[in-house]
C-alpha cells in the first residue's frame, strides 16, 4: 500500500518541498552508494558518500526554521512551536543515525555496536507511530 502525498506531508510533519529534498538527497546517496560498493570510486569515502543526507538535513533545518518564523510572525505561535519541535526532532534522530553508521563504517570499531547505532531510529519509528495515532 503506498502513501498518498498528503498523508506523507501529514503524517511525517514534513512540507513537500522537505520531502522533495529527502528525496532527491536519496537517490544522490543511491548513486554514490553504487560507486563505492561496486569500487568504480574507490577513493570516494564514506563520509563523501553521506553528504548528499548531511546537505539535506542542513536545508530542511534551514527551511524549518524560515516557516517557524513566519508561522510566529503570523501569530500562530502554537504551530510554530510544535512544528519546529517536531521537525527538529526527526532530523536530529536521523543526523545521529547517520553519523554513527559513518562512523562505524569507516573505524569498524567493536565500541559502536549496531543496537547503539539503531537506536535513534527506534526511536524515530515510535514517534512516527505515535503521530500516526493522534493524526487519525
Amino acid at each position: 500500500m503506498l502513501f498518498s502525498l498528503r498523508e506523507l506531508v501529514q503524517w511525517l510533519g514534513f512540507a513537500t518541498f522537505e520531502l522533495l529534498l529527502q528525496g532527491l538527497a536519496l537517490l544522490a546517496f543511491s548513486v554514490l552508494l553504487v560507486l563505492k560498493v561496486d569500487g568504480q570510486a574507490p577513493a570516494l569515502s564514506w563520509w563523501l558518500v553521506f553528504i548528499p543526507f548531511f546537505a539535506a538535513d542542513g536545508l530542511s533545518t534551514y527551511f524549518t526554521t524560515i516557516v517557524s518564523v513566519r508561522l510566529f510572525q503570523d501569530g500562530e505561535k502554537r504551530l510554530a512551536v510544535l512544528r519546529l519541535f517536531w521537525i527538529l526532532t526527526i532530523l536530529s534522530l536521523k543526523f545521529v543515525f547517520e553519523m554513527l553508521l559513518c562512523q562505524k563504517l569507516v573505524e569498524q570499531t567493536r565500541e559502536l555496536w549496531y543496537g547503539l547505532i539503531m537506536s535513534p531510529v527506534f526511536i524515530l519509528l515510535q514517534l512516527l507511530m505515535i503521530r500516526a495515532c493522534r493524526v487519525n
